[in-house]
């Protein structure tokens, strides 16, 4: 490098693509653990009809069968999205 160059600056950080993802940094555990919480466990199996949630629900078998099921994992998170979105709602 020769005295009359600047140094290279390092390239500026992209914002975090996470950043307004609301889902970021919590755990399943969390998620399920707030839904069953605010919903009650039968209204939680009315909402989203999965054994695990209609027969002697736990959170722990919840999350057993979500953690290998897609489907029924995004189903739980729409209900957690909407229910945040509502709460907000109830706060205005």
């Amino acid at each position: 490098m020769h005295d009359d160059e600047t140094p290279p600056q390092p390239a500026p950080e992209a914002p975090s693509k996470q950043a307004r993802n609301p889902l970021h940094g919590l755990t399943l555990e969390n998620i399920v653990t707030q839904l069953a919480d605010f919903y009650g466990w039968d209204d939680l199996g009315t909402r989203i009809p999965i054994r695990c949630f209609t027969h002697d629900p736990s959170i722990n078998s919840s999350l057993k069968f979500l953690r290998k099921t897609p489907w029924a994992r995004e189903k739980v998170e729409s209900l957690y999205l909407f229910m945040l979105r509502d709460q907000k709602r109830q706060r205005l």
